[in-house]
């Protein structure tokens, strides 16, 4: 989930710039979002064109290859997106929606570019203070703090992936390696962990203990839990191959979503 976040932060921050609004050089706002970029196409639908000083746009089309985003340690394979008519009240200053703002994406990530993005302090801070001690159990004062450290994945056929990480307990200086192979698909719209199997420090974790943790992070990956925060996401293609990962989403933004909030 950490993961997705960080990428749809990074992608609202594509469709909801500041200048897209009140900069005449809509596009050069867009462009702004990317440090550097092997190809990029972008397109701001105004018809007439006076309805970009009045915060109507009417379509924002996006595609290029090898993007790397401004804001967060993400680098993007390829990435097309689309969204709907945008339309902002502008009379209060700062900019905000008059209706939720719809998009459509497709976007491919490597698996170099997730390791990165891993090892990055934009999701370090993240995960830093993560207590993984309560998964499927009651969190009391006396369990032992657990916090993980360097992630590593490999994408492999059929849609399956390798996961590398080190746990540590507070207080503790050895750590446990830990290693898990799961399936990941789409159910009714939700990412799934299918089928995991998983070691610690060499030795096979039993089923019955591993169905409990991903019971529990399949709870934590349900894209509904964004939802709180005014953000509808349903995955629309979820293919992974070796070294690749393809993702295809509809994402609608309610007009007050606390991520879009923090955007404007």
């Amino acid at each position: 989930m950490e993961l997705i976040t960080l990428l749809l932060s990074g992608l609202l921050g594509l469709v909801t710039p500041v200048g897209l609004v009140i900069d005449r050089t809509a596009e050069n706002a867009i462009r702004s979002q990317f440090t550097s970029s092997e190809q990029l196409l972008v397109r701001v639908d105004n018809a007439p064109t006076h309805q970009l000083l009045q915060g109507k746009v009417n379509r924002v089309r996006i595609a290029g290859r090898s993007l790397q985003l401004r804001r967060y340690c993400i680098r993007i394979a390829a990435l097309e997106l689309e969204t709907d008519a945008i339309e902002f009240n502008l009379s209060k200053g700062k900019p905000f929606l008059k209706q939720p703002l719809q998009a459509g994406f497709r976007v491919v990530l490597t698996e170099a570019d997730v390791n990165k993005l891993l090892q990055s302090e934009a999701f370090k801070a993240r995960v830093r203070k993560l207590n993984i001690a309560s998964i499927g159990s009651v969190n009391t004062a006396s369990n032992p703090i657990y916090r993980i450290a360097n992630p590593k994945v490999k994408f492999i056929a059929n849609q399956r992936v390798n996961l590398e990480v080190e746990i540590l307990e507070e207080g503790n200086n050895q750590p446990l390696l830990v290693k898990v192979e799961t399936g990941m698909d789409v159910v009714a719209g939700r990412i799934q962990l299918i089928n995991p199997v998983a070691q610690v420090n060499s030795e096979q974790v039993p089923a019955r203990f591993l169905n409990v943790i991903v019971n529990n992070l399949n709870q934590r990956l349900n894209l509904r839990n964004l939802e709180a925060d005014g953000l509808i996401m349903r995955i629309l293609k979820f293919n992974m191959k070796n070294s690749e990962l393809e993702i295809g989403a509809f994402v609608r933004i309610e007009r007050n979503s606390k991520l879009l909030n923090v955007r404007l």
